[in-house]
């Protein structure tokens, strides 16, 4: 096997990796992939004969390119960006998707992606290296031109960001389902005290709506405005179609062959902490949602 074939074999094999690092520091599939095809280029151009551990070089490089793209992102930023739900990955309520399990082997909800949307590039990098893919500090600090104690002190700060704001959810996916089927049949019914009764008193709904003249994003707090939000909405009840969001209980809302929504819950200690729902009508237009068929 000649160097070029030897090199196209290694990089395929840790394909998936490397696409897990990127989805989790963009949150973006498109960019995700991006990240990773931009990663190839770079390794076919490189001398890697001296490289002791390809899959740890990799994952570098595919990091650098990622953290170059969030401040790309972050400098074209003219205005605070608001609410903004990252791509989500939709799959069936049963599961069984061997890609999509690979991809969200720690089950990374949309709540926690909202959440690292809202770190600097450099924590970012710092908290899903080390805490998601075990990456010592001292190979991630020349990544962002800091001691490896001052990469530690970042993902330290990324982490409580994330705990305070994205708590791990429920890890059995039936009771997350027994909930979010509760919040739902609670909705149908316009029972407002049920549907408080499934919601944490410090529920966080989050709605992004797209761009078309400006971002229409909704922050609502609490369960009482969030359960009167969800009685106002019964009458997309008929259109649910419950789904595999993130690895996480979650439902799709489809009329026909239009895609109205996509909403990914976060159930902790028997109640729903978060809801993020996908509003864009560009965005949803172009999700495939070949998954949900039976």
């Amino acid at each position: 096997m000649d160097e070029h074939a030897w090199l196209t074999e290694r990089f395929e094999a840790d394909r998936t990796r490397l696409r897990a690092v990127a989805y989790r520091m963009l949150g973006s599939l498109s960019e995700a992939d991006d990240a990773v095809q931009e990663s190839w280029l770079r390794l076919s151009r490189a001398d890697t004969r001296g490289v002791e551990n390809l899959a740890a070089w990799l994952t570098t490089v595919v990091a650098r390119v990622c953290l170059n793209m969030l401040r790309t992102r972050e400098a074209r930023r003219e205005e605070p960006l608001g609410v903004h739900i990252p791509d989500p990955i939709i799959s069936h309520a049963d599961g069984g998707d061997p890609e999509h399990e690979a991809l969200l082997a720690d089950s990374v909800g949309l709540a926690l992606l909202v959440v690292l949307d809202t770190l600097t590039p450099a924590q970012r990098l710092a908290f899903v290296l080390h805490d998601m893919f075990a990456v010592p500090f001292e190979e991630i600090a020349p990544m962002i031109e800091r001691s490896p104690a001052a990469a530690r002190q970042l993902a330290s700060r990324g982490r409580r960001r994330v705990q305070g704001a994205a708590p791990a959810p429920d890890p059995d996916l039936g009771r997350q389902r027994a909930v979010v089927e509760a919040f739902f049949a609670a909705a149908r019914d316009g029972d407002f005290d049920a549907l408080v009764a499934v919601l944490d008193p410090d529920i966080v709904l989050r709605a992004d709506g797209g761009t078309v003249r400006a971002r229409q994003t909704v922050v609502i707090h609490g369960a009482g405005d969030v359960a009167a939000q969800a009685v106002l909405a019964t009458r997309f009840a008929p259109f649910v179609r419950p789904a595999l969001i993130n690895g996480t209980a979650g439902v799709v809302v489809v009329a026909g062959e239009r895609v109205l929504s996509v909403m990914g819950f976060a159930v902790a200690h028997g109640r729903i902490v978060a809801i993020d729902v996908l509003l864009d009508p560009e965005r949803l237009a172009a999700l495939d949602l070949a998954a949900l068929d039976d």
